[in-house]
């Protein structure tokens, strides 16, 4: 194999390579909900959280803040950065509460992760 096909063929394979693993962008998204602990949002099935101590105290402890969305859909928030950091200080003003929240959503297989641009109350 002369270099001539051996370079065209090592970056053809870059190319397409880079392609394949290009960033998702997400979807610009406004959702309403509550600012639950992921452990009572996956485990308790509930509906909004049982009070603002008790999702205050599960993340504290290093459960994950997620938000509860009012159909019961349940959004990660997650960090655009890499590497990347927990959101829990970000949300923890509004742990227990229900807020409105502007982002980017990324979908994977049925699971939700936010990248959070505004939340409010």
């Amino acid at each position: 194999m002369t270099g001539f096909y051996r370079n065209f063929l090592a970056s053809t394979f870059i190319g397409i390579t880079c392609f394949a693993i290009a960033a998702d962008t997400g979807t610009n998204i406004k959702i309403s909900g509550w600012v639950i602990d992921s452990a009572c949002a996956y485990t308790k099935g509930l509906d909004k959280p049982i009070g603002v101590a008790c999702a205050k105290a599960c993340a504290k402890n290093g459960s994950p803040l997620v938000i509860l969305r009012d159909d019961g859909t349940i959004f990660l928030p997650i960090d655009s950065k890499t590497p990347s950091s927990s959101q829990n200080a970000k949300l923890m003003p509004f742990a227990g509460e229900h807020v409105t929240v502007t982002g980017k959503d990324y979908v994977r297989n049925a699971s939700h992760a936010l990248v959070i641009d505004k939340i409010s109350k």
